[in-house]
């Protein structure tokens, strides 16, 4: 019976860890979403602040490229703002989340859009924007409106990576959505927390393997030795 090479060792530690942090992610996750439906706000502050690190830790093991375990980790920076009460976390928050959409942007390359997809997006940007507008506090309009432009733009691309990237996009604008109307005093669905964290856990997951799959899916075959 042949020993494994190193570097099938090495593989196979990698993907057990990948499992186990994927695992985690599953457990906080549902934690977390437990604790939203029981209004424990104790629990939400223990469980929300591991979910990001866990998720990037399984894409790291998967060997994902620094950009995506920025975007994750600005994600969680945005997480632990938006713990905290006050217009300033706030805006801490929804600027960490701007700089994770910025690296997904980046992430997404020049791939061509569909055109009529982007037009869509764009139209939703201009009739949510406008109608937020007036019910916004002040200090928070142009931050808001800039904001919105950047996830926008990072939702209409995500598709260019398939339709895994492409949902993954939309549930985070879904997400945010939830919390500007929240911020503007829209009438909510029951527990809003809720359902702002569970689109938000899909979006990032499905963003970060649709840039897995459409990273391996491009990548140059090996030739035959």
């Amino acid at each position: 019976m042949r020993r494994p090479t190193p570097a099938c060792a090495s593989a196979a530690r990698r993907d057990r860890l990948a499992a186990a942090a994927l695992l985690g992610f599953a457990v906080a996750a549902a934690l977390d979403l437990g604790a939203l439906l029981a209004d424990w706000q104790l629990g939400h502050q223990i469980f929300k602040p591991l979910l990001m690190p866990l998720l990037a830790l399984h894409v790291r093991a998967l060997g994902a490229p620094r950009l995506l375990l920025a975007a994750l980790l600005f994600g969680w920076g945005g997480d632990v703002a938006l713990l905290f009460d006050a217009d300033a976390a706030f805006l801490v928050g929804m600027g960490s989340f701007a700089l994770g959409h910025v690296c997904y942007l980046v992430l997404f390359g020049r791939r061509p859009a569909d055109l009529r997809l982007t037009a869509a997006y764009a139209v939703a940007l201009v009739g949510t924007v406008g109608l937020l507008w007036g019910d916004l506090p002040a200090e928070l309009r142009v931050p808001v409106a800039g904001y919105s432009l950047l996830l926008t733009a990072m939702a209409a691309r995500s598709g260019t990576l398939g339709r895994t990237a492409g949902t993954g996009g939309a549930l985070f604008l879904l997400s945010d959505s939830l919390i500007a109307t929240g911020v503007a005093a829209w009438p909510q669905l029951p527990r809003p927390d809720f359902w702002i964290m569970l689109t938000y856990l899909a979006a990032q997951y499905l963003l970060a393997r649709g840039i897995l799959t459409g990273r391996t899916a491009s990548a140059p075959e090996a030739s035959p030795a």
